[in-house]
């Protein structure tokens, strides 16, 4: 992998080529993501450099009903965090991930990369944890028909048959039942980036990306290898 970028999700909107025809598009937040560690072979076994996005205070002040003010350290940064930030030369970050480049001995310490790392017509890999959805019935969760709706019938959405009652005298693992929908990690291969915006670090990509808005978003370069 030769470049990866951290991003939030802004929402989608449609834009216009040269030609007139009309793109949907999802605007994605990509940076400014800044280096606060750099690790090699020699030291930690592998090579990679992780990567922070989005401020976040070291802690927050409040005050109880009698004006007493206390640091509540759970809504702000933890101070093995707070020295982690430090000793990188940088500020003090939500998110914290990390990408194992080609070339990771070529980044430094405080070192800033944005959303300019892509260039309109590259293919990436879009990473999110999708939209939950909560509770949901065999229909909606896994596209299962619905039964009669007369007036006789006794099931009119539930999934049917779960198993024979005497071999085999249980339900397989695996079989799709109503319960949780969404809210898990999803990839989407090879979206195409349609327009990039250095100085605003907006990338614009054709299609839509897994997540909900301000979601945060892990970009990177494809592998899915086209025939």
């Amino acid at each position: 992998m030769k470049k990866a970028i951290l991003a939030t999700k802004v929402g989608m909107t449609q834009i216009f080529k040269e030609d007139g025809s009309l793109i949907p598009v999802t605007v994605l937040q990509a940076g400014p993501c800044v280096v606060t560690q750099v690790k090699t072979v020699d030291n930690d076994g592998y090579s990679a450099v992780q990567v922070a996005f989005v401020d976040k205070v070291d802690k927050v002040i409040t005050k109880d009903k009698g004006g007493k003010k206390s640091v509540a350290h759970r809504h702000g940064v933890k101070k093995a965090q707070q020295k982690h930030f430090e000793k990188a030369g940088v500020t003090s970050k939500r998110y914290v991930r990390e990408f194992r480049f080609d070339n990771s001995e070529e980044y430094a310490l405080a070192q800033e990369i944005k959303a300019d790392i892509f260039a309109e017509g590259d293919k990436i890999d879009a990473s999110a944890i999708s939209k939950g959805k909560g509770y949901q019935g065999a229909i909606r969760r896994h596209g299962q028909s619905r039964g009669p709706m007369a007036h006789g019938s006794k099931y009119h959405r539930h999934a049917g048959s779960n198993g024979a009652c005497s071999s085999p005298s249980r339900v397989f693992k695996g079989k799709k039942m109503p319960g949780h929908m969404g809210s898990v990690a999803v990839t989407v291969k090879n979206l195409e980036v349609v327009r990039v915006d250095a100085e605003k670090n907006l990338i614009l990509v054709k299609g839509a990306v897994p997540g909900a808005k301000k979601a945060l978003i892990t970009i990177k370069e494809t592998t899915k290898v086209e025939a």
